[in-house]
């Protein structure tokens, strides 16, 4: 008994000296997409902070695959000491288990949340000459022609997809989805009017709502964005159940010591409220957030309610 206790002691001492000493080496910073997006471009944002603030270099590694899968998987396996982290969105952590029969990890018993870093808030945009004026005019030549209006996405199981589906259920639409590879070649096909209309972040369509290539008609976030003033939410028009963002934090492998955790929390945190990397965020399209990972849990734990209900009532199935 006493040599249990012994062992538990030193145990306790040595993850006390290594949370005290934290970070000691480089941090390699995992991100599931390929480098140019906005996650990529949030994970580099911040990260070069974090480095300055920690005295290590912090390394920011893509590897895009499996719908993020990939990278959570690898994230998953790595020792649980804060020196591999991940940039995980809602798609890794809460769409992914409604999507697929079998996932090569759980978000819930193999990562642990860190922080939410920002949310990109959806947008319904629809091409310059697609004809539509409004959202409500938008809605009400959908409901007219079930099946007649096709909509684009960054992908099936996107939060691009998703907002859709939920505008769909919320609005008693019916449209046709086609999935792409990315916000990039869906934005493409809008502006050349291969297909009207798509959801978007502001992160990859400012330029293109700017440019009057596409124009916004609503937002799928509780309050209108400060970088389109004029353009209402979908609660205005009476959809207020139509929310949806991407939300893109920061995890760990779930036996990570909470004091390194907490350590990181703090780092990150300090590092997004800098006020140059707050700047850099906003500009970019991105609602900075940075919180604690108790509110981060509790924020996902809705998030699955919620859609995993949508998923389950519509079906919807990647597997």
């Amino acid at each position: 008994m006493k040599k249990c206790i012994a062992v538990i002691l030193s145990l306790a001492a040595v993850a006390s000296t290594s949370a005290q000493t934290f970070p000691a080496k480089p941090i390699r910073w995992i991100v599931p997409y390929a480098a140019g997006g906005g996650s990529d471009f949030l994970a580099r944002t911040v990260a070069q902070t974090l480095s300055t603030q920690v005295a290590q270099p912090v390394l920011v590694d893509n590897k895009p695959g499996g719908n993020t899968a990939l990278a959570a998987a690898e994230t998953a396996r790595a020792p649980a000491d804060g020196y591999t982290i991940l940039s995980a969105d809602n798609g890794t952590l809460v769409f992914n288990p409604a999507l697929y029969k079998s996932l090569s990890y759980s978000p819930t018993k193999d990562l642990a949340p860190v922080t939410l870093m920002g949310k990109f808030p959806m947008i319904l945009v629809v091409g310059a000459n697609s004809g539509f004026a409004s959202a409500k005019d938008f809605i009400a030549q959908a409901r007219a022609k079930p099946g007649g209006i096709n909509y684009a996405s960054a992908g099936a199981g996107s939060p691009h997809h998703l907002a859709m589906e939920l505008l769909k259920v919320e609005a008693k639409l019916f449209m046709v989805h086609v999935p792409y590879r990315g916000a990039a070649p869906a934005l493409a096909d809008v502006v050349g009017g291969q297909l009207p209309a798509m959801m978007v972040d502001l992160a990859a369509g400012s330029g293109f709502i700017k440019g009057g290539k596409v124009r916004a008609l609503a937002v799928a976030n509780p309050a209108r964005l400060p970088q389109l003033p004029d353009v209402p939410t979908f609660a205005e028009l009476g959809y207020k159940n139509v929310e949806a963002a991407a939300l893109v934090g920061v995890v760990v492998p779930s036996a990570t010591p909470s004091e390194v955790v907490n350590t990181l929390n703090r780092q990150i945190v300090a590092a997004i409220n800098e006020p140059s990397v707050h700047t850099r965020m906003v500009d970019f399209g991105v609602e900075p957030v940075g919180n604690t990972p108790a509110q981060y849990t509790e924020l996902l734990k809705n998030e699955t309610v919620r859609w995993h209900k949508l998923i389950r009532d519509l079906k919807i199935t990647l597997d």
